[in-house]
């Protein structure tokens, strides 16, 4: 088949690319490099079955091949990211994901959303279920990238009743593994990172917050199987086994051998004091869930960057 994968040259949409071709499949990304690099496409471009488009999609999406799935990925995704490019994250949301429905719509083309756990904000629910509806602060700063993925959601559900478009939306939760940007804010690479160099780990607050940590490959997993079923409603992907980011430090220290220190920082404003998923839709429908354990993800997360790093 050919797929169209939007932010395919990111840290998810590169992996699903990687998969895509694994599976015998020929892939066009469309991607801006704002935050993706064509180094995490190396393998798939060197395959001679992926092209790369540098195309922002919220300005139009240029493809005259026909396509028969539609992976919407495209978007800034860490808080550095969005916060710094808030028009544009709105703009990829709205305009992007209406560019990207357009393609499927006008191909008869799968459609697959990838949403975020962020559609819940600060969650007052715990685990978060699918029929929940958030706690998400419309003018926060980082409302920019909640309020872009909620409309993105009613968008494409909205394609999907107008038009009978076949969807996907798929609600991703922290995820984590080798391509994850350097200094994104995220907080299993920015402990891997600062272990490594020896720097103290900056934990936001009192670390006594949760997230629930999914390794790169199981996310991937789970997104095929979203686009291959006719279940249009939204569906969590992540790990159900929430862990404290005191925790997580933790962990990385003893994966990394380091000594590093801890310093404590100011919780940055809206940010989840907890994030887990309630995952049985997923179990239901998809018959998927986290395969690779936590640790075992880490330490691969840890040779990734080690040798990005030139430390190992």
């Amino acid at each position: 088949m050919n797929i169209a994968v939007t932010g395919g040259a990111g840290f998810v949409g590169s992996h699903l690319v990687d998969a895509l071709l694994a599976r015998g499949d020929s892939v066009v990304v469309f991607d801006d490099l704002s935050t993706g690099t064509t180094e995490n496409l190396a393998a798939a471009l060197a395959s001679g079955r992926c092209e790369l488009r540098v195309q922002d999609v919220s300005q139009g999406i240029d493809c005259e091949i026909r396509v028969h799935e539609v992976y919407h990925l495209a978007s800034p995704a860490s808080p550095p990211a969005y916060l710094a490019r808030p028009l544009e994250t709105l703009a990829v949301g709205s305009e992007g994901t209406r560019h990207a429905l357009e393609l499927a719509r006008r191909d008869g083309a799968k459609f697959l959303l990838a949403s975020t756990s962020e559609v819940y904000g600060d969650p007052i629910e715990h685990p978060q279920r699918e029929s929940y509806w958030g706690n998400v602060n419309p003018v926060g700063p980082r409302s920019v990238y909640d309020e872009a993925k909620r409309f993105a959601e009613a968008l494409t559900t909205a394609y999907h009743r107008t038009h009978g478009l076949p969807v996907a939306i798929v609600r991703i939760f922290n995820t984590f593994g080798p391509r994850l940007a350097e200094g994104d804010g995220r907080v299993v690479s920015n402990f891997i990172c600062q272990s490594l160099r020896g720097e103290p780990l900056t934990v936001y607050g009192t670390g006594e917050q949760t997230r629930s940590l999914c390794y790169v490959s199981d996310l991937v997993r789970g997104l095929q199987l979203a686009c291959a079923t006719s279940f249009g409603e939204p569906i969590n992907l992540g790990n159900p086994n929430e862990m404290t980011v005191l925790e997580i430090a933790t962990l990385i220290l003893q994966a990394t051998g380091s000594s590093s220190e801890v310093i404590h920082q100011p919780l940055p404003q809206d940010d989840p004091t907890r994030r887990r998923p309630d995952i049985e839709r997923a179990a239901t429908v998809l018959d998927w869930s986290p395969e690779i354990d936590v640790a075992t993800g880490i330490e691969m997360t840890v040779a990734y960057f080690a040798k990005q790093l030139g430390l190992r």
